[in-house]
């Protein structure tokens, strides 16, 4: 079982949670840049949420199914069609042997996430399938995907997801796929020419800052800059500074994390961030909102709004329920 990759995209990596407990021994965590989107991916097709799935970033790839495959695609929109055929994203699709899955720019949105039932046969690397692209490990041989490849899908099926293929390709009727009528929530994903809205608690050294720069960053958009990647968005605006200068010692940093290096410009840590970081830290974004970052792309405005740090846990909370609740009544529909 395999998808033959016949054009790459612009970046397209296998990406799971990330690769946890190898920080002090100075590898990163990486993984998705998106983390809802690919846990929702996962949970459509009945797979772990922590599954390795493919992420593709702004410009998609073109792939050819060489066997039926049961598959769902979430975050941002890179109008995916099947042999030309446009396909639904956030819900299961069955997808018949041979056709071909083609992606085109993404809009609106930066990422998109693939998942197939069963997941990518592809070995982990220290507990985790996902690409570390400046390392060279894990994923599809710790890289970016090129023309030619061929990605090894796990040939078994979770149970729910068999179930699934079931009653898809009983609706088939000679077309080259079937989509479920029902569909997980479509969240973080920016849909206007707004300033995103980001939330975040104060961070460590927040009251090192001017009370100008305090001001400043709550009130003022930022711009994400063209030097953005998977470590890190930098951001462009009004230049915050110290109330005076201070030389810190590296400590942790966290997925979230808002630097401000010598230069006065935040950076947004993000999946590839390093383990561990010498600037002074004015704020962490609440974790629902990290994905919100992942979506945004180069040119687009970004405004921070504080929360408490209880605020940003209930946050946590209630999308956490939400896919428990997702989880149930997929159960539920595909008994």
């Amino acid at each position: 079982m395999k998808i033959t990759v016949l054009r790459p995209g612009l970046l397209s990596s296998i990406q799971d949670l990330g690769r946890y407990g190898f920080q002090k021994y100075g590898v990163i965590v990486s993984g998705a840049m998106d983390s809802y989107a690919l846990r929702v991916a996962n949970i459509l097709v009945g797979n772990e949420e922590g599954e390795g799935a493919l992420e593709m970033t702004l410009m998609g790839p073109s792939l050819r199914l060489e066997q039926d495959t049961l598959l769902a695609i979430t975050g941002g929109n890179m109008a995916p069609a099947v042999n030309g055929a446009a396909v639904p994203l956030w819900r299961p699709v069955f997808v018949k042997q041979g056709s071909v899955l083609e992606f085109k720019g993404c809009k609106p949105g930066c990422r998109t996430y693939l998942a197939v039932a069963g997941g990518f046969a592809i070995p982990p690397v220290m507990g985790s399938k996902s690409t570390y692209l400046r390392a060279g490990i894990g994923g599809f041989h710790g890289r970016a995907l090129q023309q030619g490849d061929i990605l090894p899908l796990t040939s078994s099926l979770p149970e729910q997801a068999g179930r699934l293929v079931k009653q898809l390709a009983g609706k088939l009727q000679g077309k080259f796929f079937a989509a479920t009528d029902w569909h997980a929530a479509k969240m973080h994903i920016p849909q206007s020419s707004a300033p995103i809205q980001v939330r975040v608690t104060c961070g460590s050294q927040y009251e090192q800052f001017t009370a100008d720069s305090k001001t400043r960053f709550f009130n003022q958009p930022f711009q994400v800059a063209a030097q953005s990647d998977r470590m890190g968005y930098r951001l462009s605006g009004m230049v915050l500074e110290l109330k005076e200068p201070s030389e810190m010692i590296s400590e942790a940093v966290a997925l979230g994390t808002v630097q401000v290096p010598p230069d006065g410009k935040p950076i947004i840590l993000l999946a590839d961030r390093q383990t561990a970081g010498g600037y002074p830290k004015i704020a962490q974004v609440a974790a629902v909102d990290i994905a919100l970052i992942a979506q945004a792309r180069p040119g687009d405005h970004i405004k921070f709004q504080e929360i408490s740090h209880i605020a940003a846990e209930q946050l946590y909370l209630e999308r956490e329920a939400y896919l428990q609740q997702l989880k149930q009544a997929i159960a539920l529909r595909v008994m």
